[in-house]
């Protein structure tokens, strides 16, 4: 979360295009999303996660890439339809983990997981200075965006359905 504004604030430098600001906004970016993964490991792996961890990390991991979707679009390096969709499910599924807070928390499933590191592969791509770099890096881009839509949508879709079995299988917890 720390590292969400200094990753804002480094993109926007001067016109948001000059190239060796960009390449430090990848690298905040990078190191943002890389430990943010470790930080994860680190809790399972001495056992201490949490019900706030498990609902807090999301949140940050969408604070993350919200505000590099929007960035990247204010810039017009992203179409706004893209960073649409993914907030509106991104919302979408906090929203719906908070109501149904009262049956338990929402864990990230395998596809949210996949789908968090595709839009941050996807993003990463996209706030490298792409005009600088040869075609192939730009077609490779928007291939692994589309591929990080189509799994958003996809596990948005996947996390209403097990909440509601899940809300008609289990009591309220008090």
């Amino acid at each position: 979360m720390v590292l969400v504004p200094v990753f804002l604030v480094v993109l926007f430098v001067g016109d948001g295009h000059e190239t060796h600001w960009r390449i430090i906004a990848f690298i905040v970016f990078a190191v943002a999303v890389i430990t943010d993964r470790f930080d994860g490991a680190l809790a399972r792996s001495y056992g201490m996660v949490t019900e706030f961890g498990t609902l807090a990390d999301p949140i940050a991991d969408k604070a993350l890439i919200g505000a590099a979707l929007i960035g990247l679009s204010m810039l017009g390096d992203l179409p706004w339809w893209v960073t649409v969709v993914v907030m509106v499910r991104e919302i979408g599924v906090t929203v719906l983990r908070i109501a149904v807070l009262r049956h338990g928390v929402i864990p990230a499933s395998r596809g949210g997981k996949l789908k968090t590191l595709v839009q941050a592969v996807a993003i990463g791509l996209f706030v490298l200075p792409l005009h600088v770099l040869p075609g192939p890096w730009l077609t490779a881009a928007w291939g692994i965006m589309w591929a990080a839509v189509v799994l958003t949508v996809l596990t948005g879709v996947d996390y209403v359905v097990s909440a509601v079995k899940d809300s008609r299988g289990r009591p309220a917890r008090h």
